[in-house]
């Protein structure tokens, strides 16, 4: 595994792995807390070095497992975790980015991470009711303090980002980003890119779609969260698969699966794009680490980029509340 560098000479590997999915989110919660521990430490052994979770991720549930995976390697791993959620009765309520409320989380995921400094500390999602510069200026107290090391964003605009940069530097923003979902591309990768800020896609499978393995006519079951995402309602799925298909057929010429041919592209766009992909299982760690050996050619980048940009994908990446909740 090789490695890549964030804003702010922060090095990661390429590929890291998103710790969600361990708590939430996709299907039934895991019924084994050993095997999660298990996977994450596989993979930090694989060379995957860079492990993203957040408090609301459970809640806390997620921190408290990777931070017990983490603590007989917290040497040769860089933690990433999020505030920016008001959390009660274990759910999120909106957006609470307060400085005392970034200070309360802070203190929060160091006791359950279990770790002496937040490598990277998100903030989860851009509250409109606290100026970005006083969050900015809260995580760089935080950092002078010596709790923090390196301050990221999520799914912020091109202007918040430049906002809270001139105010204390921003190393890392994370936002959806695959060959089905391009919105950072006009605004947001060309400031990260002017600017000196990694960038870190999630979701950089297309939720699972851009695996191959989800059939046009999968069904979800009423728990799982792509049950009522409306790029997976059937009629969507089944427009949606031009791209999936092209996708496949690119990797069945490169001896590659469709997952490291998506992975792959992301990887190409820019030299600063660390994707964070989330699994569950030994065999996927191994697979999306290989992806960094999968070098496709400017040919075959640009009949990707051709190809989505004119299939276009149907359905938006989150129903009503989840746009909301990212300010779309």
């Amino acid at each position: 595994m090789h490695t890549r560098e964030l804003g702010q000479g922060l090095r990661v590997s390429a590929i890291g792995i998103g710790a969600m999915g361990m708590s939430m989110s996709f299907g039934p919660n895991p019924g084994d807390r050993g095997d999660m521990i298990g996977v994450l430490r596989y993979a930090v052994e694989q060379g995957v070095t860079f492990i993203d979770t957040a408090e609301v991720y459970g809640p806390y549930e997620n921190e408290e497992l990777v931070g017990e995976a983490i603590a007989p390697i917290r040497d040769r791993v860089v933690v990433a975790t999020k505030f920016g959620f008001r959390i009660s009765e274990g759910a999120s309520h909106g957006p609470d980015s307060r400085p005392e409320q970034i200070r309360r989380v802070a203190d929060a995921s160091l006791q359950r991470l279990g770790v002496e400094a937040i490598d990277l500390f998100y903030q989860h999602r851009v509250d409109p009711a606290v100026p970005i510069e006083e969050v900015a200026g809260t995580v760089g107290e935080l950092v002078a303090a010596g709790k923090v090391r390196h301050f990221g964003m999520s799914e912020a605009s091109a202007a918040t980002i430049r906002r809270a940069h001139a105010v204390f530097p921003v190393t890392a923003v994370q936002s959806e980003y695959s060959l089905w979902t391009r919105e950072p591309e006009p605004e947001v990768l060309p400031a990260c890119a002017e600017l000196g800020i990694g960038f870190v896609p999630f979701s950089p499978l297309g939720k699972g779609c851009l695996t191959g393995t989800v059939a046009a006519d999968a069904t979800f079951g009423p728990g799982e969260f792509r049950a009522t995402t409306p790029r997976f309602s059937p009629e969507n799925l089944r427009a949606n698969q031009a791209l999936v298909d092209h996708v496949r057929a690119v990797a069945a010429s490169r001896g590659a699966t469709p997952g490291q041919v998506a992975l792959a592209w992301l990887l190409a766009q820019h030299p600063f794009i660390v994707p964070i992909p989330g699994t569950r299982r030994r065999e996927r760690v191994d697979e999306n680490a290989a992806a960094t050996q999968v070098a496709l050619s400017a040919d075959e980048v640009a009949a990707l980029n051709a190809l989505a940009e004119t299939v276009g994908v149907a359905g938006d990446r989150y129903n009503a509340a989840g746009m909301a909740a990212v300010g779309l």
